[in-house]
Formats: structure tokens, sequence, C-alpha cells
């Protein structure tokens, strides 16, 4: 699978964690930054993975931040998206089994490398449901007038 991911200098250190982790699982991952700790601001390098998922260049895209909210936030403004931000293995597997989420947002100073990987396993491996699910979804991009 094609992954895009990129970080804020809170969740750099994550970021290339995650990367190597889902490169020895044979997915082709593409940073998309930072490339370090230094102090960054995090919408430079979160839009554009949002846009890249968004445009269908890549099938999925993470995100990470010091508590992934700001991260989720900035992935969401972009249309065709739907991240999610997740703190647990049950939380990632929700959120692509019900809302079929395309880029995952996680914080790296909210936990652990096991549960940071445990979670992007979860995510990377959960499906979709389909079903009652997707007439909620296309209600996401559609609003009913």
């Amino acid at each position: 699978m094609k992954i895009a991911i990129g970080s804020d200098h809170a969740g750099y250190n994550y970021k290339e964690l995650i990367k190597q982790h889902l490169t020895s699982q044979g997915h082709e991952v593409q940073d998309f930054g930072t490339d370090s700790t230094a102090p960054v601001d995090y919408p430079l390098f979160i839009r554009p993975v949002a846009e890249a998922v968004s445009r269908g260049e890549f099938e999925r895209g993470i995100v990470l931040g010091g508590s992934g909210n700001g991260e989720a936030i900035v992935a969401n403004r972009v249309r065709g998206v739907r991240c999610g931000l997740c703190w647990n293995v049950e939380s990632a597997q929700l959120n692509r089994a019900h809302n079929d989420a395309n880029v995952l947002s996680l914080g790296e100073r909210l936990l652990t490398k096991d549960e940071a990987l445990a979670i992007v396993d979860a995510w990377m491996t959960t499906r979709f449901e389909g079903g009652r699910h997707v007439r909620r979804i296309e209600m996401i991009d559609n609003p009913p007038q």
C-alpha cells in the first residue's frame, strides 16, 4: 500500500519509527516532513499529506504531532479526507471499520512507542464494514439540505 506520512517536530520521532515499521512490512511510504525535532508549523507538513491522499496519489496517510489534535483538524479541512485521532487499538479499528478513514492522526506525547505501532497495525489491517456506514460517509461529503 502507498502511504503518505508527515509530522511536526513533536511527532518526528514516531514518524521515523512508523516509517521504518511500515516499510519493513512492504508498504511504500513517502515522507512529507518535517526532518527534525526543530520547531515548525505543523500545517506546512500535514496539509500536503492530506492533499496527496485526497488526490488519490496515496491510499492512506498518517500524520503526527504532540497531541495529534491540530494535525487531525488540518487534515480534515481537505475535501475527501476522513482523518481520525486515535488513542488505542479499538479507536483505530472503529476509525477504519465505521468511518473508512483514509488518514490517521497520532499524538507522540500521549502514546508509548508500542501503543503507537499497535494502533498503526490495527488501523492498517482493519477493513471498512460498509453497510449502514456508507450512507453516513456520503452525508459527510454531501450534507443533507
